[in-house]
């Protein structure tokens, strides 16, 4: 009986840019700043909140949850894509990325629940302004921010498990800049048809679910507020959920340019820059979006960097 020539990998080598190695020692500098400012903006935010009382809202405090689930998503990927610049190929254990790909998957995860989350008390704020303190007590945000961690974190484990189990052959390299489904997948010899179907289940339960939810919120805000009779209380309750929009946009956008357009024809290079955009910019760039819009985050961040 012939045996088939399993080999059990016990390290991955991550290419990352490799076409551009020309470039590795700016982008090193360059993401470098980007990791420590996205991890300084995040951990201000949450610090922010907490200690301003007058901040200890609904809405600020789903906030420090999404600059905590940032942290989360940049720990897991910038680290791994700072070592892949300095070393051509970057050489990481199996365990750990398995384990840097469950942290990069639950905290997606999570940040779809907690936007859904968000757009749901945007709309009781704006459509139901007279039950919102009501409905949206501190219980209930409570309640809504330890389901989102739960669902997020828990619903990955068990098809990351699953990948573990799978039987590997061959190479062990991966032409991206962290450890993703795809690639993994490609480097097992099993059969990987139901691992895919029931990743594709969580993925339409967990993103597009919860984006039609958004977007129904969405729907009847805007509905609200065309009925509002003066243009100022029209700006004024648009501006409420203005930065949450683009976040959503943002988010939702980039994850369907990088994995619901057709790759056929995209080079590896262009695949890498758009996860990027998730990956490295979007945690960047959310603490900035809610601070430039907002007066009473903007003056709680003065007032945080006074006390320290």
């Amino acid at each position: 009986m012939l045996q088939n020539n399993f080999t059990t990998i016990t390290e991955i080598h991550l290419l990352g840019f490799h076409n551009l190695y020309h470039f590795n020692i700016l982008f090193f500098i360059v993401f470098f700043i980007i990791y420590c400012l996205t991890t300084c903006w995040n951990l201000l935010l949450v610090v922010a909140v907490a200690k301003i009382r007058s901040l200890h809202a609904p809405m600020y405090i789903f906030l420090t949850q999404l600059s905590l689930s940032d942290i989360i998503m940049t720990n897991s990927i910038s680290p791994i894509l700072l070592h892949v610049l300095v070393d051509k190929p970057a050489t990481i254990t199996f365990t750990g990325c398995l384990a840097q790909y469950y942290f990069f998957c639950a905290s997606l995860a999570f940040d779809t629940l907690l936007l859904t989350v968000m757009s749901y008390d945007r709309y009781l704020a704006i459509c139901n302004p007279l039950r919102y303190n009501t409905i949206m007590n501190y219980v209930f945000c409570l309640k809504l921010i330890i389901s989102s961690w739960f669902l997020g974190f828990s619903a990955i484990i068990k098809y990351v498990f699953e990948i573990s189990d799978l039987k590997f052959c061959g190479s062990n390299v991966i032409d991206h800049f962290f450890c993703d489904l795809s690639p993994l997948l490609a480097l097992s010899c099993s059969d990987t048809y139901v691992l895919q179907v029931e990743v594709t289940i969580i993925t339409i339960s967990l993103s597009v679910f919860p984006f039609l939810l958004i977007i129904t919120s969405y729907c009847y805000i805007i509905c609200t507020i065309l009925r509002i009779p003066s243009v100022t209380g029209r700006q004024k309750a648009f501006s409420t959920c203005s930065s949450h929009l683009t976040v959503v946009s943002m988010f939702f956008g980039s994850l369907l340019c990088t994995y619901a357009a057709p790759t056929r024809g995209q080079s590896s290079t262009s695949s890498k820059v758009l996860s990027l955009s998730y990956t490295v910019m979007i945690p960047l760039i959310n603490p900035l979006i809610y601070s430039f819009r907002n007066n009473d985050i903007k003056e709680a961040f003065h007032k945080t960097c006074r006390i320290y």
